[in-house]
């Protein structure tokens, strides 16, 4: 299991806003039965196996695409543990703990 973050920027639309090319990538998302997500306000956060991460993440960069931008920056950063399972909810919970003691 692997726990994503993508942020996909437009480029060469006509405004400031990016809103539209978010909606885009994420309904392309809401579509990935395989993959849990998260919208943030800086990115979206994506849960499952790397394969079915990829794939949502090509989709989502050809949405935006679709949706007007001329040209799109995507960013990935993986976390991809082997050893146990990895949840988004099970990363933030670690902190948590954490900030307990």
């Amino acid at each position: 299991m692997a726990v994503a973050e993508i942020s996909i920027v437009p480029i060469g639309t006509r405004t400031t806003s990016v809103s539209k090319h978010v909606a885009a990538a994420l309904k392309v998302l809401r579509k990935e039965k395989k993959v849990v997500y998260e919208l943030t306000p800086m990115g979206t956060i994506l849960e499952g196996e790397l394969d079915d991460v990829f794939r949502a993440a090509r989709k989502m960069h050809d949405a935006v695409l679709a949706a007007g931008a001329r040209r799109a920056v995507t960013t990935i950063k993986i976390d991809d543990r082997r050893d146990k399972l990895l949840t988004m909810s099970g990363k933030v919970e670690s902190v948590v703990r954490q900030l307990q003691r």
